[in-house]
């Protein structure tokens, strides 16, 4: 039965509508004697799409966030916040590769000024082929703008066609899923795969798409050249050696290997704050993703790139994967991704990408670290600063802070330690840095480290899945307050700060 289908959604829509008597797909003849014509596009017409995007977004947005939808230019949000219809669509289905491309009018935004966002979605447009497609958008956050990025993906294996008033084609309820870029577009307030709200995809098929000749020049072009270069290369190339027997100097892109060793691995173990991770185990979790992975004492973060120059006592080390920490009835969401470390001498900094719902900052300058007690030479091939005390700085305290009680962390206040390994082969074993099950001995080095896969700690569950996920900038604040004062505090507080908002 599957091995006779028509290869996609489409083409079966196609032939519906044919055999309704849509008279606008017959096709012109061809004569029997001329050439093969490659296949023809079909116009699609008075199109629409019926999408939500997510529900809980919607209720989170018009609850919890205080804020406001506006759908407008061609776009409608049904009654009691309900889903969004994008009008005017037309576009293209291909007979040849049965691919369609389809452009709407409307734009929704959501906007919130009690958790400081701005979010615009313009320019919708659906593109399918085969069993799989996208919805594609202009999204805008906060005043920064991805143009046409894929903002979910569809799949449309198991959606058949049905006939809507006038002839037309309806794929309803097509499942779909936010995308990497659609994450980013909405600040990492949701994961690359969540589930979104199923669209449902209505045209009508027009007739053939009459393809317009591009125009040739009508003149030739008069005039030739009329000058020719005037001067010769006076100079010789100064990149050779300067002198027989003498390799040329290395330039600043090339780096020298004199001064700065080559790095082929290593690693990053760091716990944050361990009375933070306690906090959250109590009622939240922390989800690891990207090549990091969950140990004793906190985590650990794969090797991406590095410099180490032992004789002049510096080194700048970035390290992949993610910790995302997340406590659902305390309104808290935070992650840190791309973990830097930069050392000079006894000094040192960690770098952290901080994203809350928020936002994201780049490069945050989050720990001081105290390299006193390191050396910076190599010991069977590995460079170990190990231990190093840490304490927060005020950019790293400020990631904490809401506008009502300003942050529950302090400039100078300790952290847990951080052990950061770099090695100069493949080959050197690092040390352990954590339990995770392996042997004290350590392991070995597999250069830049896994990406991918990913686990939780202390439970499972989606934040997205109701939307209450997304904290107020209030409710961030006072949640961080339990580390000192306990839960119970923080629940009494969060209900207090309800009661005042409403």
């Amino acid at each position: 039965m599957a091995a006779t289908r028509r290869p996609t959604v489409l083409a079966a829509a196609v032939a519906t509508a044919v055999a309704l008597g849509a008279s606008a797909l017959t096709l012109p003849a061809v004569a029997a004697d001329a050439a093969p014509a490659a296949p023809p596009k079909l116009e699609l017409k008075d199109g629409t799409l019926e999408w939500g995007l997510k529900e809980s977004f919607r209720k989170y947005v018009t609850g919890m966030a205080h804020g406001k939808i506006e759908a407008k230019d061609g776009a409608r949000q049904a009654a009691d916040n309900g889903v969004f219809t994008f009008s005017g669509g037309k576009g293209t289905y291909d007979t040849g590769t049965h691919a369609t491309d389809t452009a709407f009018k409307g734009s929704v935004r959501f906007t919130s000024t009690l958790h400081r966002f701005d979010i615009g979605v313009t320019d919708v447009k659906v593109r399918t082929q085969g069993k799989t497609g996208a919805i594609q958008a202009d999204v805008t956050l906060n005043g920064s703008v991805q143009n046409d990025i894929d903002l979910a993906a569809l799949d449309l294996s198991t959606v058949r066609p049905g006939q809507g008033e006038g002839g037309a084609m309806v794929f309803k309820d097509i499942p779909a899923a936010l995308t990497a870029d659609g994450a980013k577009a909405f600040n990492g307030m949701y994961e690359a795969g969540e589930k979104l709200d199923p669209a449902t995809l209505t045209v009508t098929a027009g007739g053939p798409v009459t393809e317009t000749p591009t125009q040739k020049p009508t003149q030739k072009p008069t005039e030739k050249p009329t000058q020719k270069p005037t001067q010769r290369p006076t100079k010789k190339p100064t990149d050779g050696p300067s002198e027989p027997g003498k390799a040329p100097k290395p330039t600043a892109s090339q780096g020298s290997r004199e001064s700065t060793g080559d790095v082929a691995g290593g690693r990053l173990s760091w716990g944050l704050k361990e009375s933070f991770r306690k906090y959250i185990s109590t009622g939240g979790k922390a989800t690891v993703a990207g090549g990091a992975k969950k140990i004793s004492d906190g985590y650990r973060f794969p090797y991406a790139k590095a410099e180490l120059d032992s004789a002049a006592k510096k080194a700048d080390a970035s390290f992949g994967g993610s910790v995302r920490f997340t406590y659902k009835a305390h309104g808290i969401d935070m992650k840190f991704s791309d973990l830097k470390v930069r050392a000079s001498g006894a000094k040192g900094t960690l770098l952290a990408d901080v994203t809350t719902p928020q936002g994201k900052n780049n490069d945050v300058k989050f720990a001081a670290l105290d390299l006193s007690g390191v050396s910076y030479k190599a010991k069977n091939g590995v460079v170990l600063f190990d231990k190093v005390p840490a304490t927060l700085t005020a950019a790293g305290a400020k990631q904490f802070a809401n506008d009502t009680t300003g942050s529950p962390y302090r400039p100078g206040e300790k952290l847990d330690p951080v052990t950061v390994a770099l090695s100069s082969s493949a080959g050197a074993m690092l040390p352990a840095g954590g339990n995770t099950g392996a042997t004290a001995s350590g392991s070995s080095v597999s250069g830049a480290g896994s990406v991918g896969g990913g686990g939780s700690v202390g439970g499972s569950g989606s934040l997205a899945d109701t939307g209450s996920s997304v904290p107020s900038t209030a409710l961030l604040g006072v949640a961080g307050v339990a580390l000192a004062a306990g839960a119970g505090a923080v629940v009494a507080a969060r209900r207090r700060g309800s009661a005042a908002a409403v």
